[in-house]
């Protein structure tokens, strides 16, 4: 649902009848690393629409309070980063359809007193592995790595994509196989156990664990990776993840992190907050010479 946000008018000058910035904000904890005000101001220099994006550290408990406090102040919508996003689901009046799968939210927006969810992670993905790397999901047989929040935020898109089948792993197989049955009415999707894995052939690997975040990697067979097309880790970091090297070090064709993913997600919340399509390569392209080339460590696409 797209929202026409009009910019109020400040009146502490009578003669100062300048438009007042959007207020947005992206609220987590840990919040210092977020790209997400250096997009969107990227974002709003694109479509011409004056806004203010900041960044809010979250507190333990904290998180209602924070939200109410900004709709009160005038502020007109929220990202949301870990460890929020369940929070954030469950503080929404009127989530999407989307968001009521995933159990999680990373995007807010205020309209008549109610609070309005949804969850643009799968999205991300899915245009940044087609748009960006021209790498199609339609009837291409796909495997998922995890069965976290993370994962759980993308099965809805990817399924969308269309694919042959997705495969969900997990270290611990009964939480794959919940997640499997909670989505097999949207697609086909199957959990498969890890050491069963090299009886299955893949077009593509994504890894959804954070394993990349601590330079480990998730428990699976290296087998899954011989003369595969294309893997994906949903971490982005300065170098290579871990898991990209150790994918094309097993045969892997091409290995990507999750940059795109990051800046596609944001995309699509700018959609929904002003109904303005925005251009995602060229800032995928300005964060990695500017940000991530000057960046210790790792992330997540979701912050």
């Amino acid at each position: 649902m797209a929202q026409d946000f009009t910019a109020t008018m400040t009146m502490s000058d009578p003669f100062d009848f300048k438009p007042k910035p959007l207020q947005f904000t992206v609220i987590g904890n840990p919040i210092e690393h977020s790209l997400s005000p250096q997009i969107h101001q990227q974002f709003s220099q694109q479509s011409n629409i004056k806004l203010e994006y900041t960044k809010t550290l979250g507190e333990p408990g904290g998180f209602n309070q924070a939200v109410q406090h900004f709709m009160a102040s005038g502020g007109k919508g929220l990202n949301v980063t870990v460890p929020f996003k369940l929070e954030a689901y469950a503080l929404c009046d009127q989530p999407s359809e989307r968001a009521r799968l995933a159990g999680a939210v990373n995007t807010l927006w205020f309209d008549a007193g109610e609070i309005y969810g949804d969850v643009t992670d799968g999205i991300g993905l899915v245009r940044d592995i087609e748009r960006n790397h021209g790498v199609s999901i339609k009837d291409r047989r796909v495997l998922i790595i995890g069965a976290g929040g993370a994962v759980r935020g993308v099965l809805q898109a990817l399924l969308d994509a269309g694919p042959q089948e997705l495969i969900v792993c997990n270290r611990t197989h009964g939480k794959a196989l919940d997640l499997a049955e909670l989505f097999v009415s949207h697609g086909p999707i199957r959990a498969v156990e890890m050491k069963l894995l090299p009886e299955e052939s893949f077009d593509i690997v994504i890894n959804g664990t954070a394993a990349s975040l601590g330079n480990a990697l998730p428990a699976v067979p290296a087998d899954v990776f011989h003369e595969l097309n294309f893997v994906y880790d949903m971490m982005y970091a300065q170098q290579p993840t871990i898991f990209m090297k150790w994918a094309l070090n097993q045969g892997a064709k091409k290995a990507v992190d999750g940059l795109g993913m990051l800046v596609e997600q944001a995309a699509a919340g700018f959609e929904i907050w002003h109904g303005v399509k925005v251009q995602a390569a060229p800032v995928i392209a300005a964060l990695r010479q500017n940000y991530c080339s000057h960046t210790d460590g790792s992330s997540s696409a979701g912050k």
